[in-house]
């Protein structure tokens, strides 16, 4: 459900196209006459192509974080585009819509963000944040929910597509603050403040869901490349 009215500024994201490009993706594969699956399947490669083409910004490696059908919400002198989305582009990465070595210019930026940010991982879902004086006082503060807040949803669903694009290494290490976490606050948290406090539902279905899926397909991995040494 979203509330529309004479604030709504309408706008263009990576993480919605690469949701609809992903969807497509399983429309082509459920699809069972060849009409229907070519359908979907034109559709499926025109929207990631024209995702990457309007939303990725080739100079800095990111993708801008929105394109507003009229109008900015925002003030003249604030440069949204500082802002990178890590959620948005961990879903982008695994609609298939960025190569692998975009994927490793963007899995650095993260991994700077979150030492500048001092977030516990990088389930951080922005940096920077958006400021408190162009949000309003009705939106979430710095590093508050999605402003900044730190998502093991987000974070976990990184991992796997850094195991899906073999960055294994960097994967492993980097899902150890979310599983230690887990342990030391006995639960699934839905999100963590930037001083690691947990927030939210402490049974979240989606943390559990996606660090389990993570351990599987590291089990996965370990098995593929056992059988190689053998």
């Amino acid at each position: 459900m979203v509330d529309v009215d004479e604030l709504t500024h309408w706008s263009i994201d990576i993480y919605d196209n690469a949701m609809l490009v992903i969807a497509l993706k399983n429309m082509r594969e459920f699809a069972l006459e060849p009409e229907d699956k070519k359908k979907w399947g034109d559709l499926h490669e025109r929207i990631g192509m024209n995702s990457k083409k309007y939303l990725w910004d080739e100079k800095r490696n990111k993708f801008v974080p929105h394109i507003y059908v009229s109008d900015s919400p925002f003030p003249e002198d604030f440069e949204e585009n500082a802002i990178h989305y890590h959620g948005g582009t961990a879903v982008a990465i695994e609609a298939g819509i960025l190569n692998r070595q975009e994927i490793a210019a963007v899995l650095d930026h993260m991994v700077e963000n979150v030492k500048l940010s001092g977030a516990p991982s990088i389930g951080l879902t922005l940096y920077p944040p958006y400021p408190s004086e162009v949000l309003g006082k009705n939106v979430s503060p710095p590093y508050e929910y999605q402003n900044g807040g730190d998502w093991t949803w987000f974070g976990g669903r990184m991992i796997q597509q850094l195991i899906a694009n073999d960055f294994v290494e960097e994967a492993y290490d980097l899902v150890q603050p979310m599983i230690e976490r887990v342990l030391k606050n006995e639960g699934f948290y839905e999100w963590y403040k930037i001083d690691g406090t947990p927030a939210g539902s402490g049974d979240f279905k989606g943390s559990a869901g996606v660090l389990a899926k993570s351990s599987m397909m590291f089990k996965e991995w370990v098995k593929i490349t056992s059988s190689y040494d053998e």
